[in-house]
């Protein structure tokens, strides 16, 4: 098999770990279904494994590992003739090693038969949907690759580099196109210049944001110093995060060390929100906690590109369970000319949950933006602004309740009733158990102890969704409008059908060694229910029905293995004596939802776990006459960018709300217009728009459909 196919290597010690377990105790591996893998993994989890914690050391010692082949073009077939080709999948029935054909490379039985009752289900759907969504990635110039790190692939450890990169978009050179960027682990981050009708421009080294020095986390863009330009902000681990200021025209300057925003750590998210209503962007920077070694080793993810990165702990996965390995989340204060500064605890802000996300919401109606924080491994978190001055925790007062292995969230008006709800994704419970397909929709059935959980019976086994009710207070409501999926991790929501509701488009799916998982993507039934709709529309299947990818290579001549991948390696390489491609699942971590083509539609960005991104275009305006309207914020005596004003759409329909926070995606935050569909109203009767200055702005209509109208702060 000679094609191209991406190396894709994701990894869950869970399993890996456990079959050690049960050998050390002279249990029959053969005999032992997933849920007792996954009960043993805990007490792997709790006790940690043999590897010495090398944490204390001054300065990281570098190793290398020659022997490690990851690369199609660097396997050897030493004269035997023969290519094993075999795709690794753990289901629910354990792991999977099945030597497959290329055409049946991608195969599940499960995929046609969901497919089929998916479309079937939407013959009586009261919502528009008769649209599709191509990948055309191949053709929009599009040409980034996400490369992890080993230790989520070959060398797997269940370690927080899996999370994988975040997506962002931003009209970099004020041309009104909107502007991507990637982040990955190995490699070069990219930046693409949108030229027009679907097409983008690599323009990485020139604008010299590639970063290939480090890995990489997330990505976010805002206008830090009110000039009209979008500025880049990238987390990494622990070689240190950078803040890229814009001169206007696309080309960026590295101002970190004047900024005094090169924390070094295990940084994940990057908020920008103006929490004292100063008229300046404010930072929260969200770090997970301490998962790697202060050892580094050579990466094998590209052939000829030499890189190191810090080496994940053996017991990652136990770190919310070990004091000395919390990793404290950061609020930074805009002090203005470019400079930030520290205020956590002067605020009452230092956080310790790990967490990977944060979203600012107003949540008790005093125009003060409050933060809710997730936590991947324990209870989330919520702080109430006092007018500027300080934050509150009053977590458990207002959600008493919250997902337990909490990974993206996004604040939005569900119902269109004017109030803002939170959805809150959970894949860390998902992680307890293997479940069959069938399972997917239902809650986790959680298999960690409370000695590991650590909540004392306050989470959520899976996602939420809160309900703003009229009293003030937040009601969970997930369940009721159909918010679970399985494996997820970022979630964006956008309105794909420009009916007058917000949809959503979950980043889902584990890679390798776990089966396929699919993106779910959920259509708004009027404010009652999410509909499952990925086949419906074109999301699933992927591109060409792919699930799988080319992961690493295993010649003939490599079968002394040694550590944490041995066990796993050897049943991979059990009676096959010749070369060995070992494929795994394909997998989605973050997205962003914009109108690629400036056609009037939502379309959909990811960035992918080992992969290329997909280019999801819509060709909603082919399929129904399109009406809807963006709206382009302009502060002055706010933020520039506008963020944390409300804007309110009045027309003949009723009215709908949009939250002007920035959050597109897992990792990401992004610099684009709101957008509002408008089903079958032609005009637009009145626009309000309340400013972060807590100013009240009214447009009269009537105003045209079809059209980005720019609001100026008066």
């Amino acid at each position: 098999m000679v094609k191209n196919l991406e190396k894709n290597r994701k990894s869950v010690t869970c399993y890996m770990n456990s079959i050690r377990f049960l050998q050390r105790k002279n249990i029959s591996i053969r005999k032992v279904g997933s849920i007792a893998c996954c009960l043993t993994t805990v007490l792997v989890l709790q006790t940690g494994c043999s590897q010495s914690d090398t944490s204390s050391q001054s300065s990281p010692s570098v190793s290398s590992n020659a022997s490690t082949v990851s690369s199609k073009d660097t396997k050897a077939n030493n004269g035997t003739g023969r290519t094993h080709v075999v795709r690794v999948a753990v289901d629910s029935q354990g792991m999977q090693v099945d030597e497959l054909s290329e055409k049946d490379i991608d195969f599940y039985e499960w995929m046609e038969p969901r497919k089929q009752n998916q479309i079937q289900s939407s013959k009586d759907w009261p919502v528009f949907h008769d649209f599709q969504y191509t990948d055309l990635q191949p053709s929009s110039g599009v040409d980034f690759r996400h490369y992890p790190v080993d230790c989520a692939m070959r060398e797997y450890k269940s370690a927080h580099y899996d999370h994988g990169n975040g997506v962002a978009v931003a009209d970099i050179n004020n041309d009104g196109l909107l502007d991507m960027y990637f982040a990955t682990q190995v490699g070069t981050n990219a930046l693409y210049l949108n030229k027009g009708n679907g097409q983008f421009k690599n323009i990485t080294d020139a604008s010299e944001t590639g970063l290939a020095d480090r890995v990489s986390v997330g990505a976010s863009f805002a206008d830090i110093d009110n000039d009209g330009d979008a500025d880049l902000f990238v987390t990494s681990v622990r070689e240190g995060n950078k803040l890229f200021e814009n001169d206007g025209n696309g080309r960026f300057k590295d101002i970190t060390a004047k900024a005094g925003l090169g924390h070094q750590g295990h940084s994940s998210s990057a908020l920008f929100f103006d929490f004292d209503r100063d008229g300046l962007l404010d930072l929260f920077l969200t770090n997970v906690g301490q998962y790697t070694l202060d050892e580094k080793t050579a990466s094998t993810a590209i052939k000829d590109f030499p890189f190191s990165y810090y080496l994940a702990f053996e017991d990652a996965f136990s770190g919310h369970l070990k004091p000395e390995r919390t990793e404290t989340s950061i609020l930074y204060k805009n002090m203005g000319a470019n400079v930030f500064e520290d205020v956590s605890q002067k605020m009452g802000l230092a956080d310790e949950s790990w967490s990977g996300a944060a979203t600012p919401i107003d949540g008790n109606g005093d125009l003060w933006p409050d933060l809710y924080i997730t936590n991947m491994q324990g209870d989330d978190e919520y702080y109430e602004n006092v007018e500027g001055v300080m934050f509150l925790r009053k977590s458990r007062d207002v959600f008493p309740k919250t997902p337990w292995g909490s990974m993206g969230i996004k604040v939005f008006d569900f119902e269109n009733d004017g109030k803002p709800n939170i959805y809150v994704t959970d894949m860390h419970s998902d992680m307890s158990e293997n479940v069959p397909p069938e399972k997917e929709k239902l809650k986790a059935n959680m298999k960690y102890p409370e000695s590991f959980i650590k909540t004392a019976g306050a989470s959520i086994y899976g996602n939420a969704l809160y309900r703003k009710e009229n009293d003030g207070t937040f009601t969970e409501v997930s369940d009721q409008v159909n918010a679970e999926n399985y494996w997820p991790w970022g979630l964006s929501v956008g309105d794909l059908n420009a009916d007058g509701f917000e949809d959503a488009f979950i980043a889902s799916s584990m890679n390798y060694p776990f089966r396929y998982g699919v993106n779910s993507l959920l259509l708004n039934d009027h404010g009652k229910q999410f509909l499952d709709s990925e086949f419906v529309v074109g999301v699933e299947p992927r591109r060409g029905g792919r699930t799988a990818a080319f992961c690493f290579a295993l010649p003939s001549d490599m079968r002394d293995f040694s550590g944490s991948s041995k066990v796993y390696m050897d049943q991979i390489c059990e009676g096959r004596d010749g070369d060995i491609e070992v494929w795994g699942s394909l997998g989605t971590r973050s997205s962003v939802i914009f109108d690629v083509e400036n056609d009037g539609d939502l379309d959909i960005i990811t960035n992918e776990f080992n992969a290329e991104p997909m280019v999801l275009v819509s060709d909603l305006s082919e399929k129904k006459q399109l009406r809807f309207i963006q709206v382009q914020l302009v502060g002055t005596t706010s933020n520039r960018d506008a963020l944390g004003a409300k804007v309110v759409l009045h027309s003949a329909s009723g009215t709908q709300t949009r939250f002007h926070d920035g959050q597109s995606g897992y990792l990401s935050q992004s610099r684009a217009p709101l957008y509002f569909g408008l089903d079958d109203d032609t005009s637009v009767s009145k626009i309000e728009v309340f400013w972060p200055s807590g100013k009240k702005q009214i447009v009269n209509g009537p105003i045209d459909t079809n059209q980005t109208l720019t609001v100026n702060e008066e």
